[in-house]
């Protein structure tokens, strides 16, 4: 199957759905707007006080397919770090290009025996086909490595186009917003930058590594009138705090996909609605209610 994978050659449950105010990085007057109501065709004199919806985001392991955390504890085991220490930053931070192979192949392994019994999310059928009859542009951004999102794609969604698809080879990671923002531009989202710190530009974009060693909540700065991505008109669906914080970061809408591990997350303010299945969403987006 030819799917669009990003650098992948470089290296009880909370209630249907939570809504809060929440800070947002950038242009917080846009981003305080709803989305129109997918049931009618977008007009913006129709919807004055709401904006079109550009296209959505999913995390995938835990999203849209369900959680298999049993493989962080092994990736720690295997790699001889404790469970606070981020994988794929003690990977990166190996002194030599081959022990950041050997380490990336061991985890890596774990995902490929886990792809083996991936589940889908309850709902994740019903709301993909609804999101392609609304024609509404779908992406991934996740830290695994393109195996296992083949692997799902291949099993369960084999007709839903899913582009482009960012994974574990891009670099920063979420909870970095770059990800997100890259998808943004490459779908032609866009806006003028007013200088100050903002979101990574076109060099960035097509050198992954150039930010890599770059802290985590720093963004670049940018040029006055420069364009550089708008992730506003985009909602990021997701199951971790490295979800909810990329979504924020990129000033994208934030939807967290509840468990009975993350419930915490429902309440943090980087988290802008809940739901407890996929399918959920789509009255949500039907009614304008996100």
């Amino acid at each position: 199957m030819n799917r669009n994978y990003l650098f992948r050659q470089v290296g009880r449950l909370a209630p249907l759905h939570h809504m809060r105010r929440s800070s947002v990085l950038m242009q917080p007057a846009i981003m305080a707007k709803r989305f129109a109501p997918l049931s009618k065709p977008f007009t913006a004199d129709m919807h004055p006080e709401a904006r079109k919806l550009e296209g959505i985001v999913f995390d995938m392991d835990g999203t849209l397919c369900e959680p298999q955390t049993y493989m962080f504890a092994e990736m720690r085991k295997a790699l001889g770090i404790p469970k606070k220490q981020d994988i794929l930053e003690h990977v990166y931070s190996l002194p030599t290009a081959t022990e950041q192979a050997a380490a990336m192949n061991a985890i890596r392994e774990i995902e490929s025996t886990a792809m083996a019994s991936q589940v889908p999310q309850p709902g994740l059928v019903e709301l993909m086909t609804y999101l392609d009859s609304r024609g509404i542009r779908k992406g991934i951004c996740t830290r695994n490595f393109d195996a296992p999102v083949e692997n799902l794609l291949t099993k369960f969604l084999s007709g839903s186009v899913f582009a482009p698809i960012v994974t574990r080879e891009f670099r920063p990671p979420k909870p970095d917003p770059a990800g997100i923002l890259h998808i943004a531009k490459s779908w032609g989202l866009t806006r003028k930058s007013t200088g100050e710190a903002g979101i990574p530009t076109d060099e960035e974009d097509h050198h992954p590594h150039v930010a890599q060693d770059k802290g985590q909540d720093d963004l670049l700065e940018t040029e006055t009138g420069e364009p550089v991505a708008d992730a506003s008109a985009l909602i990021m669906v997701g199951d971790s705090i490295d979800d909810m914080t990329a979504g924020r970061k990129a000033g994208a809408k934030t939807v967290l996909l509840v468990n009975d591990v993350n419930r915490h997350l429902a309440e943090h303010e980087d988290t802008d609605v809940v739901i407890s299945r996929l399918d959920e969403l789509i009255d949500l987006l039907e009614e304008g209610r996100l």
